[in-house]
């Protein structure tokens, strides 16, 4: 397998910077998955290539859904809240939603669980594999209202092509 990873520096200032990052991290994203089904390689991969490309993020990864809570998977940052029950926080009001949540300002968001007290904002997208919650990919930001919906959106395209490598 090969693939490049692009060292290219990115701006978040307008919508289209925004959308000619998320094409790439996309175009990386399916190299680094091509012909691997490795759930935790992948993940652990996804993980390092948004956080290290992405500007304004202090932590980005995982947490897997395991019975009625999710537990802590890849990631990059500071360590992190390793369980977190079903609707408790952004992450598991994501999984009751089943829908994405930006976060403009985590102190506001009721329930909010600070894991790192630097973090500002907040991006959870859910991820399905199979017609049923996988578990959450988390975006942190010690930027407030670091987040909006082109990125929620961007998020989402690279969830999907991971959640076509999701095993059965």
């Amino acid at each position: 397998m090969t693939f490049t990873i692009s060292d290219a520096a990115y701006g978040t200032d307008t919508p289209e910077a925004k959308r000619a990052m998320y094409a790439d991290l996309r175009s990386q994203l399916q190299g680094l998955l091509a012909g691997e089904t490795d759930v935790i390689a992948n993940t652990a991969n996804f993980s390092s290539l948004v956080f290290n490309t992405m500007p304004g993020l202090n932590w980005a990864g995982f947490y897997f859904l395991k019975g009625d809570e999710l537990v802590l998977g890849p990631f990059q940052g500071k360590p992190a809240c390793i369980r977190i029950k079903k609707g408790r926080g952004v992450c598991g009001s994501t999984v009751e939603k089943g829908e994405p949540i930006v976060v403009a300002d985590v102190h506001a968001f009721p329930g909010h669980i600070a894991c790192d007290a630097n973090s500002r904002s907040e991006l959870v997208v859910p991820v399905f594999a199979h017609g049923a919650t996988y578990g959450v990919f988390d975006l942190d930001s010690p930027l407030p209202d670091r987040f909006d919906e082109v990125d929620s959106e961007g998020i989402q395209s690279l969830v999907r092509l991971l959640e076509a490598s999701l095993p059965a």
